[in-house]
């Protein structure tokens, strides 16, 4: 069987999921829960210090214990999700209490009770708490979310449209909170209070899914606890996988992160030039900043509500789609790399269509994610379609720190220095910052490249797809589903 019968085989279980589940699918993880994170990752570490009083110094430290025991939490979560056998479901049950424990924890994280006025080290401890709670519980919901998929439906279209769909979802979700959370919580009147509205349109978003999906192909039998994780890592096909879902975090994060950075060092000092020193610098250092910006997060917007539902019905397959949007971005990165400080309009419009093309890398990735599931499942006779999706959360949190550190210790070698501001960086600083912008993105979609070029599980599909009918044929006839590992 070829690559292309693979794809669309559908046995005697179309695979067809309800519009509900696919609605409810997609506006879980991607609806209220995503206008949380977006919120926390643009504007929680100003309201930690201007609300709470916590100092610069004193978040950091917070912020990388939470990061740290956030990575290792995914695969005992992961574990743990396989290990258990809820009556309501081994994966559905999270949906039901998760996310009002977000809720819960909306409320506490952004809080600031009076009794730790006097206690600087009382408010330290009292964020640090719930910062690394929401952290817990986000992969509390996050692993089951992406588990519930492949154990309901086997068919790779209905797989691949659910999870278009969701980062459509995603991308809009993230654009509003990022992008209008000042005006919401003026609206709102705190912040606590437009979380708890967002946590609210979570709840409902996860427990439609809970009672809209089903856990067709689920198999029985002994997880085996912690080995859970030695079943996928053993398998060498799985590493380079792996190194994926850490470049797709790398990527995406280097693309949004050091868009700023490029805006603010690179063109503002350009645009002054051209204006001949008469422009405001109080007008043009924010208006650069915002319409730079602006073009990226509407270019992200596009990639994923557009671009990527194409791209998926033109190659039929994620590594396809991967390997074609990379190769794109790579182009694109390098002419920009060379070309982008000619014009700022001209930079604008071609940074947008770099992100067009190159934003859905981080929603693609978990079209590899059910490969590599159904990759596992054919090795070792078992489902754990939880552990590889924590695993692939502790890569692409692997890659988020990556971004974080690296991105800052290309610069400092570089001699940035932020007092100095737009006007006073170095010619080394300016050069890092074009670097990191376009050449480091560019290197780490060329990785992407050349593993997707030789996409190792590619080579299992047609076993994978034998495999799916059988499972197809025993849930029809009402027998226990069950797979016999492959030597």
């Amino acid at each position: 069987m070829d690559e292309s019968k693979n794809a669309k085989v559908v046995a005697k279980d179309d695979g067809k999921v309800s519009k509900a589940f696919a609605w409810f699918h997609a506006t879980s993880v991607n609806g209220g829960a995503m206008a949380i994170a977006a919120t926390i990752a643009s504007y929680f570490t100003l309201y930690a210090q201007e609300t709470v009083g916590i100092t610069a110094a004193q978040l950091a430290v917070i912020l990388l214990i939470c990061n740290i025991w956030d990575a290792i939490n995914d695969p005992l979560m992961g574990v743990l999700c396989e290990s258990t056998n809820p009556k309501w479901g081994k994966y559905r049950t999270w949906f039901i209490f998760t996310p009002i424990v977000l809720m819960v924890d909306m409320w506490f994280l952004f809080s600031n009770p009076s009794f730790l006025a006097a206690s600087p080290m009382g408010k330290c401890i009292w964020t640090c708490a719930w910062y690394m709670v929401y952290g817990m519980v986000v992969t509390a919901y996050t692993m089951p979310q992406m588990a519930i998929l492949p154990a309901m439906t086997l068919n790779d279209d209905v797989r691949n449209d659910v999870l278009t769909k969701g980062a459509g979802v995603c991308a809009l979700m993230f654009t509003i909170a990022s992008t209008f959370s000042s005006q919401l919580v003026e609206f709102f009147g705190s912040y606590r209070t437009l979380m708890v509205v967002y946590s609210i349109f979570a709840v409902i978003s996860f427990w439609g899914l809970y009672k809209t999906s089903e856990e067709k192909y689920v198999m029985k039998g002994e997880s085996g606890g912690l080995k859970q994780l030695v079943y996928v890592f053993r398998h060498k096909e799985v590493w380079p996988v792996i190194l994926v879902w850490v470049c797709a975090s790398v990527s995406y994060g280097f693309m949004f992160t050091s868009s700023v950075y490029y805006a603010q060092y690179i063109w503002v000092p350009l645009r002054m030039a051209a204006s001949g020193g008469s422009a405001d610098p109080a007008v043009l250092i924010p208006g650069t900043i915002s319409t730079y910006m602006g073009f990226i997060s509407v270019g992200a917007l596009i990639s994923m509500m557009v671009l990527m539902p194409v791209f998926i019905k033109l190659f039929r397959t994620g590594w396809k789609t991967m390997l074609w949007s990379q190769i794109l971005t790579v182009a694109l990165y390098l002419i920009l790399f060379f070309t982008g400080r000619m014009n700022f309009m001209y930079c604008c419009i071609m940074s947008f269509i770099a992100t067009v093309v190159g934003a859905m890398v981080n929603a693609v990735v978990n079209i590899i994610v059910n490969d590599t599931i159904d990759f596992i499942m054919l090795k070792e006779g078992k489902q754990l379609n939880a552990v590889v999706s924590a695993v692939k959360g502790f890569a692409q949190k692997c890659g988020t720190t990556m971004v974080s550190s690296g991105l800052l210790f290309i610069l400092a070698l570089a001699k940035f220095d932020a007092q100095l501001g737009p006007f006073g960086q170095p010619a080394s600083a300016v050069e890092a910052t074009n670097v990191v912008r376009f050449l480091v993105p560019a290197i780490v979609s060329g990785i992407i490249i050349l593993v997707m070029v030789f996409y190792p599980i590619r080579k299992y599909f047609p076993e994978i797809a034998a495999m799916k009918e059988k499972m197809a044929a025993e849930k029809a006839a009402g027998e226990e589903i069950t797979v016999d590992p492959e030597a």
